[in-house]
């Protein structure tokens, strides 16, 4: 039984060699530990103070902060807008700061003021209540387990779970009280804000107990501080606040649609910016430039300093044409003229009603005003605007444009320009003529066709001119190119163009078609257009027209800001950087004997002693009234209800005029646009009188 032998001595050899290598294992952690003790020995010895200095070290931001918009004045110095400094409670985010010391600092900020003019939507009252850990952690206790893992059982993402919270608190409907409103709000605030922005938390009707209390707080009020604000002011009355604009709020920050624009010219998303009219127009230099201060924070992003390093400059200054006392009795003069008119009923459907004057030797504008009407509700707004913005078929007043295209042209001469004043037959349309009597003139010239605003004129005029074929009651052939011909000459005096004037948002007009359905050219919307029965002008092309024919012949670009300069330090003085040079735009080629032509027509049309003459009431007006009245064609129509048919026959009647007939200083334009046909009235002239009137009583020389 020798076929196993023993294996002797192995159990004794296994015992012996474990401590060995238990040893070595032990003595190679020791020889390590060493090694790292004496490395941090070194590094402490060494580089210790390098790194105390590194921990302690700072960081320094460079912010920038808002400074005043520029004034706005009105051209005899006064303020049209400026700038209402008030006091703000600001606050400026380092970048360490937390949800929940920004819900401390909500809470404690809460005790000392109020903030009524605004209410905290239900998401923010949900974000402001789960800000504190003790709510946080009871709502995510009591969420359904559906809304914390997804169908596979995997947990949801920390923003989905927080929204299903925000959803479960707001089914709540907390009720918080004033101040708990008030925290809501600043938590919404501040948690807003960028990292070392600063931001208004309260800029609106802040008390000086408030200042006062935030003030002997600022310690236990990291980030808290207080400021100043600038507001619009609008010292001399809102009658052109809509020519003037308005300014984007700190809430809505930068206009979405130009979004980039701004944020590429060093905007801040938050900076306030002009979004409409003269402050949109003038935007770059209005802004001024923004103050910088440096901001030094700590290592743990605390801010532990704030100072200034250039206080900034303020906005550049614009002085505007528009006399403010002058824009106020242009404005109330037609409120007081139109309240009139409605008064007698015949303002029913009218939409409103515009006045402009400019000085017709520069183009500077000099009164704009505008009346907005709902013809539903009767409710009337200021519309200033609506001289630039608003198109009108203006009726006879163009006629001054007919007759110098006629001369320009030589299809009349000063010497031979008779024309018969036969009614217009066309077949199958009714008889095209004058509001007087047929067979009251057998033939006119060209001033005294003006003098009684005779459409006949006008027609046979624009016939001759364009080489129409008519045979009365048979036929009429009118050249395809016979609404060009005449809008090309009512263009050289501004009207269907797109003036220049110095805002955003002018309009060119509206034309007619000039062609029907099966290609036919509309011949006797030809003959409508020669007399202002068809296209459709703005109240401040009218004005540029008739300032043409008051200047001699030149189409003056109007303007309405007459310099750019800067306010001094005590706002007393204005320093001019940069004048506006009247610009022609257009010179009229015409001789002197045509253009007398054309005045001696508007001069008939108030002097004249035809009884046919249309502004014989602006007679005795000094100094002297030339100008030409106009009445056109139209219907209501409900801007409410624009696909409503409506057969109400209207007319827009319109005055143009200037004074005094020599050397002219003053053009106005007046329309009053749906009037009742049968209440016509002299509501222009009346408007125009006024703004004749007061304007030289304000520049008599004495």
């Amino acid at each position: 039984m020798d076929y196993f032998r023993k294996n002797s001595g192995t159990g004794s050899n296994k015992q012996s060699s474990t401590p060995i290598r238990m040893r070595i294992i032990l003595g190679v952690i020791l020889v390590l530990f060493a090694m790292l003790i004496g490395q941090l020995a070194y590094l402490q010895l060494v580089y210790g103070s390098r790194f105390k200095a590194e921990v302690q070290q700072s960081d320094s931001t460079v912010i920038s902060n808002q400074v005043p918009r520029g004034v706005m004045y009105d051209a005899k110095g006064r303020v049209l807008v400026g700038n209402k400094a008030t006091n703000a409670i600001t606050y400026t985010k380092s970048a360490s700061t937390t949800t929940t010391q920004i819900y401390q600092i909500s809470n404690a900020l809460s005790n000392y003021i109020k903030i009524t003019d605004e209410k905290p939507t239900k998401q923010m009252v949900a974000d402001y209540y789960l800000a504190d850990e003790n709510n946080n952690t009871k709502i995510s206790a009591q969420l359904p387990k559906s809304d914390k893992v997804d169908a596979d059982g995997n947990k949801k993402t920390n923003s989905e779970i927080y929204k299903a919270e925000l959803n479960y608190v707001e089914k709540m409907n907390l009720k918080l009280n004033e101040k708990q409103k008030t925290a809501a709000l600043i938590f919404n605030k501040i948690s807003g804000a960028y990292t070392l922005s600063t931001i208004y938390i309260k800029n609106k009707g802040l008390t000086d107990k408030e200042i006062a209390q935030v003030g002997e707080h600022l310690s236990e009020l990291p980030g808290v501080g207080i400021g100043t604000e600038w507001q619009r002011s609008y010292p001399n009355g809102s009658s052109i606040q809509s020519i003037i604009g308005s300014v984007s709020t700190e809430k809505s920050g930068l206009p979405s649609d130009n979004l980039q624009y701004y944020l590429r010219n060093g905007y801040s998303r938050n900076d306030r910016v002009g979004t409409s009219y003269l402050e949109k127009e003038y935007e770059p230099l209005l802004k001024g430039t923004k103050s910088t201060s440096r901001v030094t924070t700590k290592s743990n992003g605390n801010i532990q300093q704030t100072k200034t390093v250039y206080n900034g400059q303020a906005g550049a200054s614009l002085m505007l044409t528009i006399d403010a006392k002058y824009q106020k009795q242009v404005q109330a003069a037609l409120k007081r003229v139109y309240s009139s008119a409605e008064s007698a009923g015949a303002a029913r459907y009218s939409n409103g009603a515009y006045a402009v004057a400019m000085n017709p030797q520069t183009g500077a504008l000099l009164a704009v005003a505008g009346i907005n009407r709902n013809t539903n509700t009767g409710k009337t707004t200021d519309n200033a605007l609506g001289v630039i913005n608003q198109s009108f078929v203006m009726g006879s007043v163009v006629k001054g444009a007919t007759v110098s295209g006629g001369l320009i042209n030589h299809i009349i001469t000063p010497i031979n320009n008779t024309l018969p004043d036969t009614p217009i037959y066309l077949p199958g349309s009714p008889v095209k003529k004058s509001v007087y009597p047929i067979g009251t003139f057998s033939s006119l010239d060209a001033e005294t066709a003006l003098e009684v605003s005779s459409n006949i004129y006008m027609m046979h005029l624009a016939m001759k001119w364009v080489g129409a074929k008519y045979v009365p009651k048979q036929y009429i052939h009118m050249p395809n190119d016979s609404f060009d011909i005449l809008r090309r000459n009512f263009a050289m005096f501004g009207l269907g163009q797109k003036t220049g004037v110095d805002l955003p948002g002018e309009v060119s007009g509206i034309e007619g078609k000039s062609f029907n359905s099966k290609g036919n050219i509309l011949s006797g919307s030809v003959l409508d257009l020669a007399y202002g029965n068809y296209d459709a002008y703005t109240p401040i092309q009218l004005v540029q027209y008739v300032s043409t024919i008051a200047n001699g012949g030149y189409r003056m670009q109007p303007y309405i800001v007459q310099s750019v300069g800067k306010t001094s330090r005590d706002g007393k003085k204005i320093y001019i950087n940069y004048n506006k040079k009247p610009n022609v735009q257009q010179a009229i080629p015409w001789t002197p004997d045509e253009l007398n032509v054309v005045r001696q027509g508007f001069w008939r049309v108030v002097h004249g002693t035809n009884g046919w003459g249309t502004a014989h009431p602006l007679k005795n007006v000094k100094p002297s009234i030339s100008g030409k009245t106009g009445t056109a064609q139209t219907f209501y129509y409900d801007a409410e209800h624009p696909n409503r048919k409506h057969n109400i026959e209207l007319i827009n009647a319109t005055f143009i005029g200037y004074a005094p007939s020599k050397n002219p200083k003053l053009a106005v334009a007046v329309v009053f646009p749906g009037l009742d046909p049968d209440g016509e009235g002299t509501y222009t002239l009346q408007v125009a009188k006024a703004m004749i009137q007061d304007y030289f009583k304000l520049h008599s020389t004495k």
